[in-house]
């Protein structure tokens, strides 16, 4: 059976044009290593979608999800459930407020920034809400008008009642200064031009990914978090972190709120609460702000919310991620990561290498002075990366790329010597292609 034209002609793959498609057909996993069916390894050195944090075919959630499905496979969302309530205590614990919080489980990411929204809405009374240019929230609806860039113009006109402004972005300022403490300066005072312009006591909200994923992996300088959290509290607005892709180690701690020491008044999450083995969201609460649903009824649902076989996953997922001291060591190893992917600033086409924790980016350009993309912004892939991506696969190794980035987030599993395998790996592609490109 050819399982690549069965998939290719009955499968819609997200975000691309279907015909140059030509991906392997992968039919198994196991730690940092995926393998095709014709026997093919590859370094995933993405964990997927920035997803799989524990890597492939970790035993401790394969047996949670075994010994689930064999208990009680479906349980409705009215009822209660052992494992909800197991996993909602830990995650609260996890929480940044010391009052607790309680949470709304949803199918994924996309669909806790839907529900964030009506939350938001609900409980200040307040219509507008705020997010950044540069970000991803999802691709349903409210969650695609939320996001800054294309990947929201197939949902317009959207929801109203979303305002965009311009977050800090070192490498290439909006805001025209390469000082990091003139970039806070002069985006925070951009954000309160725009909330003044649309009146902060309309304003329910603003939502931001506390380290910019799929746009960037940008890490926002000292000072711009703590900005707009005074921002918030001066106006009586509610912050919301999306934390689909920054939760759960990635960032070095179990959210970045943590690492960076800047509480907001929600979280949402996803991805890796799972490793990605069921599909799994959520909306974290705190306290002060749930307690009102406690008369009021809550103004969302989900046929899976908190569907069982996810909630076992997420239980297990927690469990391994803190008694392997996994999100420990994402933090230890981060200087490692950035020193093995500095060697790829040799590459000409290499302009900025940036993260923390286990999640960083490379930045590709034609020209480091100019710093003009290897790949058009809001563009398909340029000839130069679709054939950087193509020998990267010849090499084995599997990155997510948006555009010019490279998103290099492993499992937080992987071990040095199969990190600097992969590093080594993308530098040969990146050789390679330059020398096709240059004849």
């Amino acid at each position: 059976m050819d399982l690549k034209a069965l998939h290719k002609k009955h499968v819609l793959t997200p975000w691309v044009a279907q015909g140059p498609l030509d991906p392997p057909v992968v039919v198994r996993g196991e730690g940092v290593w995926l393998w095709d069916q014709e026997g093919r390894r590859y370094l995933d050195l993405s964990s997927g979608l920035v997803a799989v944090n524990l890597g492939h075919g970790h035993p401790r959630l394969v047996q949670a999800i075994a010994e689930q499905a064999a208990t009680l496979a479906y349980a409705a969302p009215s009822l209660f459930h052992d494992k909800r309530a197991l996993l909602a205590e830990a995650l609260s614990r996890l929480a940044p407020w010391p009052e607790g919080a309680r949470v709304f489980f949803t199918p994924s990411g996309t669909e806790a920034n839907e529900d964030a929204i009506k939350f938001v809405r609900h409980l200040t009374g307040r219509f507008k809400v705020l997010s950044a240019y540069r970000s991803f929230h999802g691709a349903t609806h409210a969650s695609a008008t939320l996001t800054g860039e294309n990947r929201r113009w197939p949902a317009e006109p959207g929801v109203p009642g979303v305002v965009h402004f311009f977050a800090p972005y070192p490498y290439r300022s909006p805001f025209y200064t390469e000082d990091p403490k003139e970039e806070v300066r002069r985006a925070l005072e951009h954000l309160e031009r725009v909330l003044l312009h649309e009146d902060p006591k309309r304003v329910a909200a603003i939502f931001l990914e506390p380290v910019v994923g799929s746009n960037g992996v940008i890490v926002y300088p000292e000072g711009y978090l703590e900005g707009v959290r005074a921002l918030c509290d001066r106006h009586g607005i509610l912050l919301v972190f999306d934390e689909v892709m920054t939760g759960f180690g990635r960032v070095g701690a179990a959210f970045a709120a943590e690492r960076f020491g800047v509480v907001p008044d929600m979280i949402t999450f996803a991805k890796g609460v799972t490793s990605a083995y069921v599909p799994l969201g959520g909306v974290l609460v705190r306290e002060g702000l749930a307690r009102a649903f406690d008369e009021t009824p809550l103004p969302t649902g989900h046929t899976y919310a908190g569907h069982p076989l996810a909630v076992a996953a997420g239980l297990a997922a927690l469990r391994a991620y803190q008694e392997e001291g996994l999100f420990e060591r994402a933090r230890r190893m981060e200087p490692f990561f950035r020193e093995a992917l500095s060697a790829l600033l040799a590459h000409p086409w290499v302009g900025e290498v940036r993260g923390m924790g286990a999640f960083f980016g490379v930045e590709l350009v034609r020209d480091r002075e100019s710093k003009e993309p290897l790949s058009p912004w809001h563009a398909p892939f340029s000839p130069p990366m679709q054939a950087l991506l193509k020998a990267l696969l010849a090499e084995g190794v599997y990155l997510l790329a948006k555009h010019n980035l490279l998103v290099v987030a492993p499992p937080l599993t992987i071990r040095e010597e199969e990190f600097r395998e992969g590093v080594e790996r993308l530098g040969r592609a990146l050789r390679r292609v330059e020398a096709e490109v240059v004849s």
